[in-house]
């Protein structure tokens, strides 16, 4: 087996594979990570649309169209973020249940 013979393979082996875990761990657990890794992205997204809203009752909907017409690659970053949203409370309930 390649894995255990390589010496590149074999670190990776060691540290990412056949690592020990308790048996009451499941795969479930893995959407815990991915909590983490959903919040991340949100904090940033937001980070970078912020730059660019004006939270004003008269530019607020002006805004949200220069972000996506106007802005390079904010349409992407805009739907990035509206849809981790929503992946974010799927891991949440997938994490929990």
């Amino acid at each position: 087996n390649i894995r255990k013979t390589h010496p590149l393979m074999k670190i990776v082996n060691h540290s990412f594979i056949d690592l020990p875990a308790p048996s009451n761990i499941s795969t479930w657990w893995n959407f815990g990570s991915l909590l983490g890794l959903c919040l991340i992205i949100q904090i940033l997204t937001g980070l970078f649309l912020a730059m660019h809203y004006t939270p004003d009752t008269m530019t607020a909907f002006s805004s949200v169209t220069h972000i996506c017409r106007d802005v390079n690659f904010g349409w992407l970053i805009r739907y990035i973020h509206a849809n981790g949203a929503s992946m974010f409370f799927i891991c949440l309930f997938l994490h929990i249940g």
